[in-house]
């Protein structure tokens, strides 16, 4: 028998008070409430997802669930890479962008006023393919004509110095391009800031040499040329001469930065090499069209100089963001394969080489071009 002590009349035999089990709904009242759930007016997906939101308001009475799941960890590597990214509003990035162009315009203006010490020397050098130009048509004096009075005092004393200016001061403008983009990226594809800015100025002073001493030399004579033995004195005005080379010289340093441009659009997952490569003859196309508007002539033998070596950056720029992909998925470089392609590479172009000085009289020479008949 239950103890006077026990109101309940619940008492077990070693006096404890037992505890009352939790209040369940009887099966009948959920079956009510299910049907009352499918009774609901509308579509038949109206009506099963009123039998779902109940089935879960009954599991959660019963403690059984109702808790939303606990979200995935997120602190992993992904949340420490991004936890190193800028977070910046439109404002800030318009001034940030404000910062960078004036820190590269005073690079510029440092090496503009070191250049004026130095103004006799960078005309002897910009003047000297002009001369082997003229010496090598026979033209005599191999000089320059001045139209205007103002014409040595405006190129040798102020553009001179502002274009050498420009390609002393491309690793700090480099820089500068490099530390506006840079708060944009995970900390991983940072690392590349030191490629980045070495691989970009060496590019433009590279494309520059190649202007100077390719390009604008051999494009020069070739055009000269043209008038000789048909009645016409060739002559070059200072400041005609002065515009084309400066056009030259800037428009193939800008063209020798396709695979960084390209690089870069990898780095920001704009692009991919397998796309690049699926799409290069649209890409040669448009390479060409670019070197006959930047080609300051109209012949062809220009423009091959000009599109020639676009198209081949344009491959080396696929090449560098497949290196890239590799690199971030993780995968390691086939050197047995590329070593075996440049070694066929390399014959097939000695065996060239040697047809034509072995059968049709060219013979190398240590200038551009390096084999002449």
């Amino acid at each position: 028998m239950a103890s006077s002590d026990d109101p309940k009349g619940v008492g077990t035999p070693g006096g404890e008070i037992a505890q009352a089990p939790p209040e369940q709904a009887p099966p009948d009242k959920d079956k009510a409430s299910f049907s009352e759930a499918w009774s609901t007016p509308g579509s038949a997906v109206d009506r099963m997802a009123a039998v779902v939101e109940t089935a879960a308001a009954r599991l959660a009475a019963a403690g059984g669930g109702g808790k939303p799941p606990r979200p995935p960890d997120t602190s992993g590597e992904e949340g420490d890479e991004e936890e190193g990214m800028a977070r910046m509003s439109f404002l800030e990035h318009l001034e940030e962008l404000r910062k960078r162009i004036l820190l590269a315009i005073g690079g510029v203006g440092v090496a503009f006023f070191l250049c004026l010490f130095f103004s006799d020397e960078l005309w002897q050098f910009v003047v000297t393919p002009a001369t082997a130009a003229l010496v090598h048509l026979h033209v005599n004096p191999p000089t320059l004509k001045q139209i205007s009075p103002m014409d040595s005092f405006r190129i040798m004393w102020m553009e001179l110095p502002i274009l050498a200016a420009v390609f002393i001061s491309s690793p700090w403008i480099m820089y500068q391009v490099w530390s506006f983009i840079a708060p944009g990226l995970y900390k991983r594809e940072r690392r590349w800031a030191g490629p980045f800015v070495i691989a970009s100025a060496g590019l433009f002073i590279l494309g520059g040499l190649f202007a100077y001493f390719v390009a604008f030399r051999y494009g020069l004579e070739f055009l000269m040329g043209l008038a000789i033995g048909k009645g016409v004195d060739p002559g070059i005005s200072m400041t005609e001469y002065y515009d084309l080379f400066v056009d030259v010289m800037l428009g193939v340093g800008i063209i020798f930065e396709i695979p960084v441009i390209l690089f870069l659009l990898t780095l920001i997952r704009v692009v991919n090499p397998g796309f690049l490569v699926r799409h290069s003859r649209y890409a040669i196309l448009i390479i060409v069209f670019l070197a006959a508007v930047i080609t300051p002539t109209g012949d062809v033998f220009n423009l091959a100089l000009f599109a020639t070596p676009m198209i081949i950056l344009f491959y080396v720029g696929i090449f560098a963001s497949w290196i890239l992909v590799l690199r971030r998925e993780e995968r390691r470089f086939p050197w047995r394969s590329f070593l075996k392609w440049l070694g066929i590479a390399i014959v097939v172009v000695g065996l060239i080489a040697w047809l034509l000085a072995k059968h049709y009289g060219y013979h190398f020479v240590p200038a551009w071009p390096p084999l002449v008949k």
